[in-house]
């Protein structure tokens, strides 16, 4: 009857110790790419090519993202507003909405979709097939190789595919509103100059520059812990794109409390 009892304590119990021991391996992983970052030797070429990958390939699926969000966006907000008399706000709420949260968080999510996993499963791969291994051998730190670059190209790129997620976001609220909302140009344009405020750019820049970090840190750890076989590479992708994804979405309420909080 006791046992009976205490089987769900401890099994709670159990699932509880796994995840602290989850967290502590991820924070460590943490703690070895920030060490790494300061101390030579650099992987130039690496950091190019991760720089490529993750910014400029990343371009156009960031773009298709925003241009529709800003359309359906200002569709939205037209809509409400014209219920209290308030359609001349879609301007301004289209581009603070934008730069503030939908830019960073749906450019964020849609980069962890294609570079977490491609990551995860590319580094699960080299593990698979002892090319990590290989590396250690000949007397290079897998982490400074492999981790770093990547971690520092999101880094850098991910808040400059946000600038020009938010810039195009921006612009198809612009082409709904004078095509479809009946706005004039050069009012619509003025009304989002005149609202948007230089910390509504910057606060989604950092965002961006979070989710990056977030973005390939989750992706490299998660194809460093991928077990073997095919299987091992499936999961740990899948689990690089549902990390980061949570992870994203709590940094980013978190970043919105110390930004904007009164």
């Amino acid at each position: 009857m006791t046992d009976a009892l205490l089987a769900p304590l401890a099994s709670l119990g159990r699932g509880t110790l796994m995840a602290l021991a989850a967290v502590g391996r991820l924070a460590i992983f943490a703690g070895q790419v920030l060490g790494h970052l300061v101390r030579p030797p650099f992987y130039g070429r690496e950091f190019l090519l991760a720089l490529l990958q993750i910014g400029w390939f990343s371009l156009p699926v960031v773009g298709m993202t925003a241009v529709f969000t800003g359309g359906a966006l200002a569709l939205q907000i037209y809509a409400g507003g014209a219920r209290f008399s308030a359609e001349s706000v879609v301007p301004s709420i289209v581009a603070i909405g934008m730069t503030r949260e939908l830019g960073p968080v749906l450019g964020g999510l849609m980069v962890a979709a294609r570079v977490a996993s491609s990551i995860a499963a590319e580094i699960g791969t080299m593990k698979v097939t002892e090319q990590i291994d290989a590396l250690t051998t000949l007397s290079t730190n897998p982490v400074k190789y492999l981790v770093v670059p990547r971690v520092v190209a999101a880094t850098l790129a991910v808040p400059v595919l946000v600038a020009a997620g938010d810039s195009i976001g921006i612009m198809g609220g612009w082409l709904v509103g004078i095509t479809r909302l009946d706005f004039n140009s050069a009012t619509y344009l003025k009304n989002t100059a005149d609202f948007l405020e230089a910390w509504d750019v910057g606060s989604g820049l950092v965002k961006g520059a979070v989710f990056g970090f977030i973005i390939a840190l989750m992706g490299c750890y998660h194809g460093m812990q991928s077990g073997r076989g095919a299987q091992g590479v499936g999961a740990a992708t899948k689990s690089a794109v549902v990390s980061a994804s949570v992870l994203i979405l709590a940094a980013n309420y978190l970043l919105t409390e110390m930004f904007f909080s009164t």
